[in-house]
């Protein structure tokens, strides 16, 4: 190889590998706040205080590890959020043998009268509170997002934390009792007080986004519909406009999230929650 040759070589390899770090994704990384609830961020966390999302799905290395789960934070990454994510009840660190993994570790639950859904608000807003107080998240640009029983729980969070600007529900669960997991603890006291509904007027007002496929029996298009016009009417009642965007589009697939969702919801969180740069009209 003569050295007109060997400096080309050189010059190619070091593109390719320039190039190769700079589409490398951020690592998922784990972090433990004072009181011991662990979490999890897509990259280091932020020197200042910055746009958050938090996202929600199964394990938080599963969830911020793939582009699915991450849903439209993939698009506000870009735009500067930072992303969170936890274990959610019955999953990775948060599975508590002998119990069943998953939903049916949900039902459980409910049958052992253990509220998994406060247990869940309790250690979010335990991470939204040190990561505030640390400056890592601003206060004025928090949102959570979800899929499917993660959607169950983001609407959950947003319903219990008043801080959180806005939130969107990737074919989300609103009803527990529409799943196969849940059909025989239809009557359970616990299992009825936490359909997403009795929670509507928390959410009245604020700022909510729901895409579900038109056929999708496995967590129900008509528990989403129901719900996202519940909220409705009662940010209606009390005088005030409604932030609700529901998007009910064809899905043969069943339950998954339709196509061109996560753009839907990244614009609409860029409009609803907006960025230091670009607030949120009001």
């Amino acid at each position: 190889m003569n050295k007109f040759s060997k400096g080309l070589w050189l010059g190619l390899t070091l593109v390719m590998m320039t190039s190769t770090l700079s589409a490398a994704e951020p690592a998922v990384e784990i972090h433990k706040t004072k009181a011991g609830t662990v979490f999890a961020t897509w990259g280091p966390l932020p020197d200042q205080p910055t746009p958050t999302l938090f996202i929600l799905a199964g394990t938080m290395e599963s969830t911020l590890g793939s582009p699915y789960f991450r849903q439209c934070g993939n698009q506000l990454a870009e735009a500067g959020y930072l992303l969170v994510s936890v274990d959610i009840p019955c999953h990775g660190k948060q599975h508590r043998p002998p119990e069943p993994t998953g939903l049916s570790g949900w039902a459980y639950r409910c049958e052992q009268g253990d509220d998994f859904v406060a247990d869940n608000n309790r250690r979010l807003s335990q991470v939204l509170d040190e990561l505030i107080a640390g400056g890592q998240t601003n206060a004025d640009y928090v949102g959570v997002c979800g899929t499917s029983r993660g959607g169950y729980l983001a609407l959950q969070f947003a319903a219990n934390d008043p801080r959180i600007k806005g939130v969107a529900a990737f074919a989300p669960v609103t009803d527990l009792t529409v799943l196969n997991e849940f059909k025989s603890r239809a009557k359970n006291e616990m299992v009825q007080s936490l359909s997403m509904i009795r929670n509507s007027e928390k959410l009245a007002g604020r700022p909510v986004w729901i895409v579900i496929g038109d056929r999708d029996v496995r967590v129900g298009t008509d528990e989403s519909i129901e719900l996202a016009r519940s909220i409705t009417k009662a940010g209606l009642e009390k005088g005030g406009q409604s932030q609700v965007d529901l998007h009910v589009i064809a899905e043969p697939k069943g339950h998954t999230v339709p196509a061109g969702s996560t753009d839907l919801a990244a614009n609409w969180f860029l409009k609803r929650v907006g960025t230091p740069d670009n607030p949120p009209a009001k």
